[in-house]
């Protein structure tokens, strides 16, 4: 089983710097990295800046159209309005089917605010109790939704790159 999960923390460059301890947990065997981004949203920015962690990025990898669907849904579609409503509604409900629901994009998108930063991982096999301690320093908010062999492989499925 995958599990996506939400680091926010209460710095802009919060969630890069977690990326050095995600790294090291990775190669320790205490947790494998399917796929990983950041947000990192400056104080005054009107919209955060997402980046795409290829170097933690497993051969397994979603890709960038999982990242900025995911991404334009909870960070960009309410700052453009009813204009486009339906159609997010639909690629909302896609990833709803593939385990990402309403309330994890809502509380994403309430909690990730200007001044803060968040680390995103599709991960398995954590060793929960060693990344809970990893990250205890930076104190860290963990959200997280656990994704099922099948709402992962569908996930793979919609998002696959292609070549």
């Amino acid at each position: 089983m995958g599990t996506l999960t939400v680091w926010k923390f209460d710095s802009a460059d919060g969630a890069d710097e977690a990326t050095g301890i995600l790294r090291d947990l990775a190669s320790k065997n205490l947790i494998t990295i399917h796929d990983a981004a950041t947000v990192r949203w400056e104080t005054g920015k009107k919209k955060p800046k997402t980046r795409q962690l290829n170097n933690l990025a497993g051969a397994g990898a979603l890709g960038g159209a999982f990242w900025g669907m995911l991404f334009g849904l909870i960070f960009f579609v309410p700052l453009l309005g009813a204009a486009i409503g339906a159609a997010t509604g639909a690629l909302a409900g896609s990833l709803g089917d593939v385990g990402i629901d309403d309330g994890f994009i809502n509380r994403v998108r309430d909690e990730v605010t200007p001044g803060t930063s968040a680390l995103f991982v599709l991960s398995s096999d954590a060793v929960m109790d060693k990344v809970r301690d990893a990250f205890a320093g930076s104190q860290p908010e963990l959200i997280f939704t656990n994704l099922s062999d099948e709402q992962e492989s569908a996930i793979r499925e919609v998002f696959a790159e292609q070549d």
